[in-house]
């Protein structure tokens, strides 16, 4: 049996400041600095960007993509005043030439999930819009694996950041491949649960969770949540999570019982779901019986961990899964 995780981090529609040409430009103008007086304080940290380039970021005909661009980016944050991340969280997936094509939330995540998908299937109607009022920034998701090699529960944190003022709430969605693995407690301990719906024809979670205030625009929140779940007959194999944005950072965790080791663990990327995994790589165990993954400028994807039973463990390894 495997998991997987859908949580949309959805980038704010691309219109008015709530881009990154648009933040940039409101940025410009709140501090009155000149192109040419930003590219000689850029310089003086060590960072050369002509006018142009910047000019072409705030039309939005490129977008900051190689290494120096990306340490200019910090620099432009404190230059300008902003929250660190601030610009860096509003940068879409990377396009060829640096040309930038607007995306909303319910296409960016078509390009990860595909159509008619599970989420798609769990949110009906919300799907379209759900989450578009915030974007993650940093995820930690803590996944536990019973004596029997299957799963007994998950744990996430995550922090997410305002793309406009007034969101107060987010939606996630867990699916499962086992129909025997339902939630059996599910407890918020940053937030405020105002929905938990089980699909058990989707064997889909979805959690509608309230910040217990609204934001203003750039604001973050912390949300978390673990879900407790029944004993299943399938041992889990593997772990994944989905984001159709980028995320600062990313770390995975995976917790084994003593009694149910694997013999091999490795980590993979799938650039949509359903895809072949590739970047994949071999992790070891710890002495805590866990293993972990931790992703910094985590594109947009499939982010999963799998593991394989050596002989004498409960049950058969199965198929993987994806989350989002």
């Amino acid at each position: 049996m495997s998991t997987r995780t859908d949580t949309d981090f959805t980038m704010p529609e691309a219109t008015g400041a709530e881009t990154f040409p648009g933040a940039l430009r409101q940025a410009l103008n709140r501090r009155g600095l000149s192109l040419e007086r930003v590219s000689e304080r850029l310089r003086a940290h060590g960072i050369v960007i002509s006018q142009a380039t910047l000019s072409s970021w705030q039309r939005g005909r490129s977008q900051p993509e190689r290494a120096r661009s990306l340490r200019a980016l910090e620099a432009l944050e404190e230059i300008l005043e902003l929250p660190a991340g601030a610009l860096l969280s509003l940068l879409g997936p990377r396009r060829p030439r640096g040309r930038i094509t607007p995306a909303g939330g319910e296409g960016a995540a078509l390009q990860v999930l595909g159509e008619d998908s599970v989420v798609e299937k769990a949110l009906g109607a919300r799907f379209r819009h759900f989450n578009q009022e915030t974007g993650s920034l940093v995820v930690h998701d803590v996944v536990t694996v019973g004596e029997s090699g299957t799963l007994s529960g998950i744990s996430s944190t995550n922090v997410l950041r305002a793309g406009r003022a007034g969101a107060d709430r987010a939606v996630f969605v867990l699916s499962f491949d086992d129909e025997a693995a339902e939630p059996v407690d599910i407890r918020v301990t940053c937030g405020r649960l105002v929905e938990a719906t089980y699909l058990k024809n989707l064997k889909s979670l979805v959690l509608e969770i309230h910040f217990g205030r609204r934001l203003a625009k750039l604001d973050t929140t912390v949300v978390s949540y673990a879900v407790e779940v029944s004993p299943s007959e399938t041992p889990a194999t593997h772990y994944e999570r989905w984001s159709r944005t980028n995320l600062h950072e990313y770390l995975q965790q995976v917790f084994f019982h003593p009694a149910a080791l694997p013999s091999d663990c490795h980590r993979y990327v799938r650039d949509r779901v359903g895809s072949p995994p590739h970047a994949r790589r071999r992790i070891p165990l710890s002495d805590a019986y866990d293993v972990h993954v931790l992703t910094s400028r985590c594109k947009p994807g499939v982010h999963g961990v799998a593991w394989d039973y050596g002989p004498g463990t409960g049950g058969t390894s199965g198929t993987g899964d994806r989350p989002g």
